[in-house]
């Protein structure tokens, strides 16, 4: 029996690199695994007032089925959150509950692409983009980042892109892979391309409060009448990932996406509902203390100078600095090389270090790249660096 058509467009490098790593596990082989975003696998914990509210949700509640959108108070209480930062013009009927933003891009994706419809891509971008939209028959366009300007968008490049079959324009900033932030005036633009095409906007904003020198500036300010659909999640600001909770909130002043909307919530039907005692105790983090992320930022600032500082100091390598998220995104300018997957997986079974090869984020700019997440304490960091050094030194280019 064979796979359908569709299943073989899916590629996932993030954990595809994972097939390899595991074979050498089973070896016995300990790796320092810098491929995924997972805060809670070094030294991040998850805030104990979250902890606690899900074990006196497993009590109280009865543990049967949500409303399929999630807990109307939950939902309020996003609600009241994005206001506070955005000034987002929604109601809570606006607001789902999914699990995880990956849920919520494949949603947005199944209610509002039909096959031939064009999205435009950041390049690189996170490789679930790129293979959900393939998935639901459609075509992903990548639109050019400048990685001399550190990764900015380059707005030229979404104009010379869009189509009469372009549909959306995908904004995640900051990026991943790059970690690059997003300035104001670009995201204004983007605003008004999409205002001047019938475009509406899906903003990626899960690393939103994770900036370190810059400031984030989100597309729903600054859009009066543009369609936007605001995605945002727990997993990283609140040490969740294994918790899969995120939402979306649809910014739509003048009802243009009411349809899509709507088949957004058949979609949420369809799945039954969201996750119930994690619910309640993500309400508990939006409502509780807020002093973990004073740490976490601080924490991740330290980890990315010296990532960023270390990684250029390895002949063969060379990268920009990150402006927000955790990860990073360097080159690969060794001449041991024309390969960027091949470059990780000789790393991999040479110096027992997992990173994500950036031909997995994009099929141009991400070539003789590789994505590092900066999450481990740096002495982690430095052993890590130490053995690809001391092994590209050992290549001859």
């Amino acid at each position: 029996m064979k796979p359908s058509s569709r299943s073989n467009t899916i590629e996932y490098a993030i954990r595809d690199v994972m097939v390899p790593a595991s074979k050498l596990e089973k070896k016995g082989i300990v790796l320092t695994k810098l491929n995924i975003g997972d805060p809670n696998k070094f030294d991040f914990k998850t805030p104990q007032h979250m902890l606690d509210a899900v074990c006196d949700s497993t009590e109280r509640f009865d543990m049967g089925y949500t409303p399929s959108e999630g807990f109307p108070e939950f939902r309020q209480a996003i609600l009241d959150y994005e206001k506070s930062k955005n000034d987002i013009q929604a109601t809570m009927d606006d607001v789902l509950v999914t699990n995880g933003v990956s849920e919520a891009i494949n949603m947005i994706f199944a209610a509002s692409l039909d096959e031939g419809d064009k999205l435009l891509l950041p390049d690189p971008s996170y490789s679930t983009y790129n293979s959900l939209a393939k998935f639901y028959s459609a075509s992903p366009v990548e639109y050019t980042t400048i990685e001399e300007e550190d990764w900015v968008c380059d707005v030229d490049s979404i104009r010379k892109n869009i189509d009469e079959k372009t549909k959306c324009l995908v904004l995640i900033n900051p990026n991943n892979p790059t970690g690059s932030l997003i300035p104001k005036n670009v995201v204004q633009e983007m605003v008004d391309i999409c205002g001047e095409h019938d475009l509406f906007l899906i903003s990626d904003e899960i690393y939103d409060r994770l900036t370190f020198d810059g400031k984030f500036y989100s597309p729903v300010t600054y859009s009066k009448d543009v369609p936007i659909v605001l995605m945002n999640g727990f997993s990283k600001l609140y040490l969740v990932p294994g918790w899969r909770v995120g939402y979306m909130c649809f910014h739509d002043p003048e009802g243009k996406m009411s349809g899509i909307e709507e088949s957004v919530k058949k979609m949420a039907r369809l799945r039954l509902s969201p996750n119930a005692p994690c619910q309640k105790a993500c309400y508990a983090a939006l409502k509780g203390p807020q002093d973990h992320i004073k740490d976490l930022i601080g924490k991740l600032h330290e980890r990315r100078d010296f990532a960023y500082r270390r990684i250029n100091e390895i002949d063969g390598l060379e990268t920009r600095r990150p402006e927000g998220a955790f990860y990073i995104f360097p080159k690969i300018t060794h001449k041991g090389w024309t390969n960027d997957k091949k470059f990780v997986l000789d790393v991999l079974e040479n110096c027992h270090v997992l990173f994500v090869h950036g031909s997995g984020f994009s099929s141009d700019k991400g070539k003789m790249h590789f994505r590092s997440v900066f999450l481990p304490p740096v002495e982690t960091m430095e052993d890590a660096f130490s053995r690809v050094e001391s092994y590209l030194r050992s290549v001859k280019g």
